[in-house]
């Protein structure tokens, strides 16, 4: 899909990954910024993390996305929660971006480690913005059992994109990072993810029955609809893995 069907899909998301609002205000409280704190957030999508965060932690930052769409619903957003004059969202290719050297006490990047080619070339993209002792949050896919050749067809993926948990673990430590916490999906947090869209793009197409995006986005909703239903849900996890240096 394109950027821009992203954005149609996806327009009534508020946290843009297969983690509900209650799981995000748990990895707040399990990393307990500080008022003061700076975070930097790559592909923030909508800025939800950065814009919560400030406004119950005192917290600020910076979030970096390519979709001024996006974009703007994130800068929407901190100003609705009265913390637009500490979060700021600058539009780029995250990938490409060159933060302030040991500026931030906590860098991410939840589900788009395809910034960095993978897992370990997006801890490189972070590191050297994070302070020492400072955390590091990767949103990452996992597999929960081998997935058969026609999952990985349906899903786009290769068998070594993803490892199991106790790999993802494996290629942390060899990252030179340590595990310190983490927060998962469930499969309600996968279906408030992948089913909303649905409706999303269902109603678009109400709307917009003769757009030239309308063939597209009605045969993305079949096919991730039996994607989600056949596949997603048995073989693939997601969850928010919590870091520090090792």
């Amino acid at each position: 899909m394109s950027l821009r069907h992203h954005e149609i899909a996806e327009a009534r998301h508020r946290v843009m990954n297969p983690i509900t609002e209650e799981k995000l205000r748990l990895l707040g409280e399990i990393c307990r910024p500080r008022a003061g704190d700076r975070h930097l957030d790559l592909a923030c999508g909508k800025g939800e993390m950065l814009a919560s965060w400030a406004a119950r932690y005192g917290s600020g930052g910076l979030g970096v996305d390519v979709s001024e769409v996006f974009l703007t619903a994130a800068r929407a957003r901190a100003a609705e929660l009265g913390v637009a004059d500490r979060v700021a969202f600058v539009r780029g290719d995250a990938g490409a971006y060159e933060a302030e050297p040991r500026a931030y006490d906590i860098v991410s990047c939840l589900g788009a480690t395809w910034i960095g080619q993978g897992l370990a070339g997006t801890i490189d993209l972070l590191r050297p913005a994070l302070r020492p002792g400072g955390l590091m949050l990767i949103g990452e896919p996992y597999w929960n059992e081998p997935a058969p050749e026609e999952a990985l067809e349906a899903l786009g993926m290769e068998p070594d994109d993803h490892t199991s948990l106790a790999g993802t673990l494996d290629r942390f430590e060899a990252a030179g990072m340590e595990l310190v916490e983490m927060v998962l999906a469930d499969g309600d947090s996968w279906d408030r993810y992948a089913a909303a869209q649905w409706l999303t793009v269902s109603d678009w197409l109400r709307d917009h029955p003769g757009h030239p995006d309308a063939a597209d986005m009605r045969e993305f909703a079949d096919h991730a609809r039996r994607t989600h239903l056949t596949y997603t849900r048995r073989y693939l996890g997601w969850g928010v893995f919590v870091l520090r240096a090792a």
